[in-house]
């Protein structure tokens, strides 16, 4: 199905929050012809079909978590070092929000990841714009069991405490994987690697760990970073591992 086919099928459901209050599906209006040519013209990659299609019905929803826009009209973008083309979806109204990760080659609209700043923590979401949707209409479907709800409030604490899957510098450069070891090749032992090609949703990396200036690096399109950690004094007063 269509994310526009998706937004159709939950206008026409009761839609119920975790309150019992029925809740108004409110369809944000469609881009105009300037918009949409406009639109065409920031994002990296050629449009598909599906998502021209929404654009020309609607252009985001109002009423489930804040808001969601489908034209990348959100505030201010602060993760470009980890997401260059990265188009804001959604926002929580919190400062934190859902991006769909884009690049010159992207076919689709995906994959989505969620930007969280507390904690400091970059989790992967879905793999495409019709999960996403899916799981978001779910928030307001008893039992109201939905993996957006679990990245958004469950995830963050959990991967900023056990910061999981992490890698050194070491590992990745003696590694048999091409991509790895490449990048750790433009790297130095001064950054920690988090491999996220596999990931399912809610698995992410610390971004912040080391401060809010800790240096973020990608290899390429490919969903691997590494974020940066102090040598030295600042790493002793800052007391963490990993």
């Amino acid at each position: 199905m269509t994310p526009l086919g998706i937004i159709r099928r939950a206008q026409a459901s009761t839609l119920i929050d975790e309150d019992g209050h029925v809740v108004t599906l409110e369809l944000l209006p469609d881009l105009s012809r300037a918009e949409m040519r406009d639109f065409v013209r920031r994002v990296p990659c050629r449009v598909p079909e599906e998502i021209m299609e929404l654009l020309g019905a609607c252009g985001g929803l109002e009423g489930i978590i804040d808001q969601v826009d489908f034209a990348g009209r959100l505030p201010t973008f602060e993760f470009e070092a980890a997401f260059p083309d990265g188009l804001p979806l959604a926002t929580d109204g919190f400062g934190n929000f859902w991006l769909v990760d884009l690049h010159p080659n992207s076919v689709r609209w995906g994959p989505i990841y969620f930007a969280c700043h507390d904690a400091p923590v970059i989790l992967y979401q879905s793999d495409s714009l019709e999960e996403f949707l899916i799981e978001l209409f779910r928030m307001l479907e008893p039992p109201h069991e939905s993996l957006i709800d679990d990245v958004h409030e469950d995830r963050p604490a959990r991967v900023w405490r056990t910061n999981p899957g992490v890698l050194s510098y070491k590992q990745c450069l003696l590694s048999e994987d091409p991509v790895l070891s490449a990048f750790a090749r433009e790297l130095d032992d001064t950054f920690r690697i988090v491999d996220l090609r596999g990931a399912r949703p809610g698995d992410g990396f610390s971004w912040g760990r080391y401060g809010p200036n800790a240096r973020i690096r990608r290899f390429r399109t490919h969903a691997v970073f590494a974020y940066e950690k102090p040598k030295g004094l600042v790493s002793r007063l800052l007391g963490r591992a990993g």
